[in-house]
C-alpha cells in the first residue's frame, strides 16, 4: 500500500505532559521517523497545533516535512512558508489580554505561538480552569470571524479561521512526493475530527488515538501504540493501517 503518512505529535507521537515545554520525546523515535520516511519516499510529515520550530526541537536534528499551527505554517522539501506574527495584529492585541486578565489564575498557561494563541489549564483548579476557559472563549468571540476556536484536551486555542489540518493534509497531497498516494492520518484530539472527516472523504484512512467518539475507522490505544507500529513499519513490516483495529 503506497501511502501518505501524517503524525500529530502531541499525545500520538509523545504523550500529553503537564505543560508543553515538558513533552519528553522517546529515545529512537527520530530515528524510527528518518528510516520510514525512506521507506515511504519521502511521504510523511507532522500535522500539528505547534509551530514548526518547536517540533523541530524535539525531534533534533531531523527537518521532516510538517505543517504547523494547524497549518498555517507548512514546510515542504526544507522551504517554510506562512506563520508570521506581524501578519495577525487584531490576535496580538488580545494575546495581551489573555495575558493581562489570566494573570489572577494560577496555573492557567497562555501559549503564544505568533499566529495563534492556546490557553492551557491541565494544572489549574476546577474553578480556575471553567475561568480560563470563559476567558478564551470571550477573546475568540472578541475577534470575531477572522479566526476561530478550538477546543481540546483541558485547551482552547484560537487559530486563523482558514487554517484546518484538513487543508494542511490536502495541500500536501497535491505535492511530490505526496501526490498519488493513500492519506493516513494519526491524531488524538477532538481537534483532529475535522482532519479525520477529510482524510475519509480522500479514500484514506484516519486512525484515532486514545478513546472518545471519533469519525475515524480505525484505533490505537495511546502513543507507545504509535510508537511501536511505526517502528515495525520502519524496520521492515507490511505497511496496512487499513488492518488496525476498528474505532
Amino acid at each position: 500500500m503506497d501511502i501518505a503518512l501524517f503524525l500529530d505529535f502531541d499525545g500520538t507521537l509523545a504523550e500529553i505532559a503537564p505543560r508543553p515545554d515538558a513533552v519528553v520525546v522517546e529515545p529512537g523515535l527520530v530515528e524510527t521517523l528518518e528510516r520510514l520516511r525512506g521507506r515511504l519516499g519521502g511521504a510523511l510529515a507532522i500535522v500539528t497545533g505547534r509551530p514548526v520550530s518547536v517540533i523541530d526541537g524535539f525531534l533534533e536534528p531531523s527537518r521532516l516535512d510538517a505543517a504547523g499551527l494547524h497549518g498555517v505554517e507548512r514546510r515542504l522539501a526544507g522551504v517554510l512558508s506562512g506563520g508570521r506574527a506581524e501578519d495577525h495584529p487584531n490576535l496580538r492585541r488580545q494575546v495581551a489580554r489573555l495575558h493581562a486578565e489570566s494573570a489572577a489564575l494560577p496555573h492557567v498557561l497562555i501559549e503564544d505561538k505568533g499566529a495563534s494563541v492556546a490557553v492551557h489549564w491541565r494544572l489549574a483548579s476546577a474553578e480556575d480552569a471553567s475561568r480560563a476557559e470563559t476567558l478564551v472563549k470571550a477573546v475568540a468571540e472578541a475577534l470575531g470571524a477572522e479566526y476561530r476556536l478550538q477546543l481540546g484536551k483541558a485547551v482552547g486555542e484560537i487559530v486563523p479561521a482558514q487554517a484546518t489540518k484538513a487543508h494542511a493534509i490536502r495541500a500536501f497531497m497535491e505535492e511530490a512526493p505526496y501526490r498519488g498516494r493513500i492519506p493516513v492520518f494519526f491524531g488524538d484530539d477532538r481537534t483532529d475530527e475535522i482532519a479525520f472527516s477529510s482524510v475519509n472523504a480522500d479514500g484514506g484512512i484516519a486512525v484515532r488515538v486514545g478513546d472518545g467518539e471519533t469519525v475515524a475507522k480505525r484505533r490505537l490505544p495511546d502513543p507507545a501504540a504509535v510508537r511501536a507500529l511505526l517502528r515495525g513499519w520502519a524496520e521492515g513490516d507490511v505497511i496496512d493501517p487499513a488492518a488496525l483495529p476498528p474505532a
